[in-house]
């Protein structure tokens, strides 16, 4: 094996405190999750405190419905997220322990599933505030990214969904019996580092698109166009990093050691990450060419 890189010590956990018989641990995975929602709401406040962008030039929603709609998407995320994960990766496990379904505590979150959790809370609360839908979610598709990075760069922290064995200088050396049990590669296993591959383009580079075309085009006065490029751009991102992430483990059989849900040989096939992105892929090719429909022009 050539050089590679000894994974970092570094702790799940930032802190824990304990009191009496009762121990409270703060994780990189929920800081993430918090400072995640935080930046997005930073984001997503001020395009609409610059009413300039929007159709009409006027913003979708007030601070007020913003501050609002954040219990919706919290909800959503974690509704949408957990119920993704049991449908799309283990159904035969959770339907026959449902009693587990709700223990998000013990892991096991889709982002495909929270995305569509989103929408349909997103829907739900413009459809009772009487928001436009489409402006809605180009807010949403603007202050989505910064969760993205931050949740990926917790993903590799906790060495958890590490990717394909490699011998290339940047592999990481992952703690862990599962991670170290490489058929293919002599001991110590070197894997991709898939989570900062998927951290750097969902949410570094995806990001800077996106806050670029927002706060310096007029690409809000599309409605429905901002999104259809996250939608798209994320589709395309996860597809690619599913060539160096590892399959999650239900998927690999001696016959199937890629994890393809769709197997079109030994060798080549699909997985499910990639099954999920390609209908993203369309639907946001889709929303972008809706977007440029001829219409009245807007100031």
């Amino acid at each position: 094996m050539k050089a590679a890189i000894p994974f970092p010590d570094i702790s799940p956990e930032i802190f824990t405190l304990s009191l009496g018989g009762f121990s409270f641990s703060l994780r990189w995975y929920a800081l993430a999750y918090l400072v995640g929602i935080v930046l997005g709401w930073l984001l997503a406040r001020a395009a609409i405190d610059r009413a300039r962008l929007w159709p009409a030039n006027a913003a979708p929603m007030t601070r007020t419905q913003l501050d609002d709609f954040l219990t919706w998407l919290i909800v959503g995320v974690i509704l949408g997220g957990r119920l993704g994960f049991v449908l799309f990766y283990q159904p035969e496990y959770y339907f026959a322990h449902p009693a587990e379904i709700p223990m998000i505590w013990q892991g096991g979150m889709a982002f495909h599933g929270g995305l569509i959790g989103v929408a349909i809370a997103i829907t739900l609360f413009c459809y009772r505030q009487s928001i436009p839908l489409l402006p809605a979610f180009d807010m949403l598709a603007l202050a989505t990214p910064p969760g993205l990075l931050l949740g990926r760069i917790a993903n590799f922290i906790n060495a958890e969904l590490w990717g394909r064995p490699t011998d290339a200088p940047w592999g990481v050396i992952f703690p862990g019996e599962a991670a170290q049990s490489c058929a293919t590669a002599a001991a110590p296993c070197a894997r991709h580092p898939s989570q900062l591959y998927e951290a750097g383009m969902e949410g570094l580079i995806l990001g800077a698109i996106l806050i670029t075309l927002a706060f310096t085009t007029t690409i809000l006065k599309r409605p429905g166009r901002l999104t259809g490029i996250f939608i798209a751009g994320y589709g395309v991102a996860r597809f690619i990093v599913e060539f160096f992430r590892l399959a999650d483990a239900q998927f690999i059989t001696p016959t199937n050691p890629h994890g393809h849900v769709l197997q079109f040989s030994e060798t080549a096939g699909l997985t499910m990450g990639q099954v999920l992105s390609l209908p993203m892929v369309l639907i946001g090719l889709a929303l972008v060419a809706w977007s440029c429909r001829p219409r009245a022009a807007t100031p």
